[in-house]
């Protein structure tokens, strides 16, 4: 790993950003995050990395953090701040601390000079409060004399099968250029798709399974060849028990419906945007959040499992998640689809690669 080109990922979550990097052929030095369980997940999926559990509001974390990685000259931070105080789905109050917690990402900056820098988001945070959180993140990459370039991605043109949009700020120390986002990988019409992704794994409709199983038929797609990646146990794919009343809710909705297909006076207990989506199989699913519970199978009367929502963000089935039900769900969610990090992650090689060899 001696000339492997170095990485912290702040707010790490799970760590599907750095696998990503690690994909693409980057050391991922240390995740940091202040969520025990997505942390013991981020360890057992990154066996080269150390793990902190810090809580990057306070100024002490980074002082952690230096001493975490002596030794190591660190090429890159990538950091996905909580989304929360940006997102559609929060409470969106300019005075959310959550919606500063990109400056820790600067202070770390100042103390260990990476060559690059960069910063995930929902792509509220760029019109957000008059954009006042963007310009802020672009006044501090000059202010440390980076260049800077942002630009939101749509996931599946990265392979990712799933309407995913995410905001991606770049910065590189001057000497390096001007960061160019790499091209899309995929058109529309070659879009990776729900089946795709998960057509191969086991139904579980009369049955639950359980935390390590077995797979029940073959690879149909090369889409799920690449996650399966050789594997031989399936984890994960525990399915949920839900009451007959939601299953005979659920089996109402056609291919690609929501709530608004209901007959009049079904599930009305839920009634807003995302409530009772059913994925269509011959489209990228739609955005997998931390909940689980308004999105359901393509096919099936339940909603997807651990394993099914990993595909979906591009996990390969050898990533393990750990903890409770509900914590692995959040971890899924609240990552950066690993392929999505590794095509940003090979465009960001072609900067700094010469440098480091010449280091």
């Amino acid at each position: 790993m001696q000339n492997k080109l170095k990485v912290i990922d702040l707010f790490s979550g799970c760590g599907g950003f750095s696998y990503g990097f690690e994909s693409a052929g980057f050391h991922v030095v240390l995740g940091v995050d202040n969520d025990k369980a997505a942390l013991d997940t981020f360890k057992a999926n990154h066996k080269n990395s150390k793990i902190l559990l810090a809580d990057l509001h306070q100024d002490k974390a980074i002082d952690d953090i230096i001493n975490e990685i002596k030794g190591h000259q660190i090429d890159v931070i990538i950091a996905g701040p909580p989304c929360q105080g940006f997102s559609l789905t929060g409470a969106r109050q300019k005075d959310d601390d959550r919606n500063k917690l990109f400056y820790s990402v600067f202070k770390l900056a100042e103390r260990i000079n990476p060559k690059a820098i960069i910063i995930e988001n929902v792509p509220g945070l760029a019109t957000l409060y008059n954009g006042h959180a963007k310009d802020a993140i672009l006044e501090e990459f000059e202010r440390l004399n980076f260049t800077s370039n942002y630009k939101v991605l749509f996931a599946p043109d990265y392979e990712v099968p799933q309407i995913r949009k995410r905001i991606f700020f770049v910065g590189l120390n001057a000497q390096f250029g001007k960061f160019d986002f790499p091209k899309e990988v995929l058109t529309p019409d070659r879009y990776n798709t729900t089946s795709n992704a998960i057509s191969d794994l086991p139904e579980r409709v009369n049955e639950y399974g359980k935390e390590e199983d077995i797979y029940d038929k073959q690879a149909e797609t090369q889409y799920q060849q690449a996650m399966r990646n050789g594997s031989k146990i399936l984890y994960n794919h525990v399915s949920t028990k839900h009451t007959d009343h939601v299953i005979n809710v659920i089996s109402q909705v056609p291919e690609g419906g929501n709530h608004k297909d209901l007959p009049p006076g079904v599930g009305d207990s839920r009634k807003f945007n995302e409530a009772w989506t059913r994925y269509h199989s011959n489209k990228p699913s739609k955005t997998i959040d931390t909940g689980h519970r308004n999105h359901f199978h393509y096919k099936y009367n339940r909603v997807p499992t651990v394993r099914e929502n990993a595909r979906l963000q591009s996990f390969p089935d050898s990533f393990i998640f750990f903890g409770n039900r509900t914590q692995q769900n959040k971890q899924v969610g609240n990552a950066v689809p690993p392929l999505l990090g590794f095509h940003i992650a090979k465009k960001l090689s072609t900067y700094l690669s010469k440098s480091n060899e010449e280091n």
